[in-house]
């Protein structure tokens, strides 16, 4: 617990909300519900071992700040979160109610672990990565956010089954989102490229019949499996092209999961779009 000042308030409250929730306690010496509603905060934070910070504003020595938050009454007490308030109560509340209110201001912890698998991805380390995903997982199997994450980092570490297991696993929901399907759909093409005919094949087979539109859709699979977006791009289009009826329309469907799967690139997807677009239209 600290007692802030004009002065200080910006390192004391905003600064440190970034890093973790800050309880701002408005309480004046002569107020009687503060005298019970300050030690009770006091306890809870030494309690929370750090999970949240508690800030003490005396309204009397610090009026101008007391202004600049419209305090009517005190105790009031507000809840700062990412350098911006969020919440607020006035009066004293029982320790239940005032654990319920701090309660919801901490982060979930299966969404910590996700932040930190996304930043060891971002930065290379996809074994650490890994770890945090998993334990972002055990913390809490409903994450479909951190499902998918997973999932796409198996497929990138070439264990397409394992990646499978994590699709499945995934709410009704989640499985119709646009970017789970169209990784289920790269999953689908690493599984089954073993069965698919020799690229070579396939290539020799579209050379001598244009109209051979199996083989072309075998062979963008096959990149697909490989994450070859163009070359895969081209031959879906041209199985749009030639015939849209083709397979369900699957020339049309699988070139939108490529745009999802190629969202990294954002211009190819854009100049794929345009031609899939002023062929469509």
């Amino acid at each position: 617990m600290i007692d802030t000042t004009l002065e200080r308030f910006q390192a004391d409250v905003i600064d440190a909300s970034m890093q973790t929730p800050v309880l701002v306690d408005f309480w004046a010496p002569w107020c009687g519900p503060c005298k019970s509603l300050g030690p009770m905060l006091e306890k809870l934070e030494t309690q929370y071992a750090g999970r949240f910070k508690l800030v003490k504003v005396n309204t009397d020595e610090q009026q101008e700040l007391a202004q600049h938050f419209r305090i009517r009454s005190i105790p009031t007490v507000y809840a700062v979160v990412g350098g911006r308030p969020v919440d607020q109560f006035q009066g004293a509340l029982p320790e239940g109610q005032l654990r319920e209110f701090i309660d919801r201001l901490m982060p979930n912890p299966s969404e910590i672990e996700l932040d930190q698998a996304l930043a060891a991805i971002e930065a290379g380390d996809r074994a650490k990565g890994a770890e945090h995903l998993r334990k972002a997982l055990a913390l809490d199997p409903s994450s479909d956010m951190a499902r998918l994450t997973y999932a796409q980092l198996l497929l990138d570490t070439d264990d397409a089954p394992a990646a499978q297991a994590q699709l499945d696993a995934l709410s009704a929901q989640a499985k119709q989102d646009p970017h789970a399907q169209a990784l289920a759909a790269r999953v689908k093409a690493v599984l089954e490229e073993t069965k698919l005919p020799p690229a070579p094949e396939l290539e020799r087979r579209v050379a001598e019949n244009p109209r051979d539109l199996q083989a072309r859709l075998e062979l963008a699979q096959h990149c697909i499996a490989h994450k070859a977006w163009e070359p895969a791009l081209e031959q879906l289009l041209e199985i749009v092209r030639q015939d849209r009826k083709f397979g369900d329309d699957v020339g049309r469907k699988t070139m939108i999961q490529v745009f999802d799967l190629a969202s990294t690139q954002p211009q190819l997807v854009s100049a794929w779009r345009r031609r899939l677009s002023a062929l469509l239209f």
